[in-house]
């Protein structure tokens, strides 16, 4: 399986690979710095260098060509400003779609956010404008003729993955290690109930081969 990921540096990415070229899918990691690329090679993935914030439809399309899936799982980073989570959160994810649909790739996967029913429509606060774009995204990804799936975590943490999760959105801790995000992801590929379903994920006593499965 050949799955082109967008946001291939960040850190989900770089579990999703490591997972997918271990079990001998053919990873692509988009990035936007070619400094990055040893590290992705170094996870079993070619890296391609393409910044999603100036691409063009045709230039994404033409990488993801011939691939089974794409996931988005790039962001404009917590330090970035609200113009960030215009063009790379939404904007980005967008072009992905596009781009998808143009090259005749039907299944993408999108790691999006918790909380995005909720977003303010009012507040500049740069969470809310986050929240905000990750819900532009998501919304217009369901308007697609696509096979999509939409991964909602909670906050994100540098634990170790346990393998195991929630979909439960009211659950506590309200937060997930990104490991157990990619874990998911992988899952998602190899489910075809996931397509057209959203999903909340947080840590839980679930295996995520059991949650996603029988969603």
């Amino acid at each position: 399986m050949r799955v082109v990921i967008a946001g291939g540096h960040g850190q989900i990415a770089q579990h999703l690979q490591k997972r997918l070229s271990a079990r001998g899918d053919q990873p692509v990691g988009l990035v936007r710095n070619p400094d990055h690329v040893a590290d992705l090679e170094d996870l079993g993935a070619q890296a391609v260098v393409l910044d999603l914030e100036q691409a063009k439809v045709d230039e994404v399309a033409a990488v993801v060509e011939g691939a089974d899936a794409v996931v988005f799982a790039a962001g404009g980073g917590p330090g970035s400003g609200a113009a960030r989570k215009e063009t790379v959160d939404k904007g980005a994810a967008i072009l992905l779609a596009e781009a998808a649909e143009k090259a005749g790739v039907r299944r993408y996967l999108m790691v999006s956010s918790m909380g995005t029913d909720q977003a303010d429509p009012e507040s500049d606060e740069i969470f809310q404008v986050y929240l905000r774009a990750k819900k532009a995204a998501d919304d217009d990804l369901r308007g697609r003729d696509l096979d999509w799936t939409i991964i909602q975590p909670g906050r994100l943490t540098d634990a170790e993955g346990t393998g195991s999760v929630t979909l439960d959105p009211k659950a506590e801790p309200r937060e997930i290690p990104r490991a157990d995000v990619a874990h998911a992801l992988v899952v998602a590929l190899d489910q075809p109930a996931t397509i057209g379903k959203q999903f909340s994920l947080l840590s839980g006593d679930q295996a995520i081969e059991q949650a996603l499965g029988s969603a």
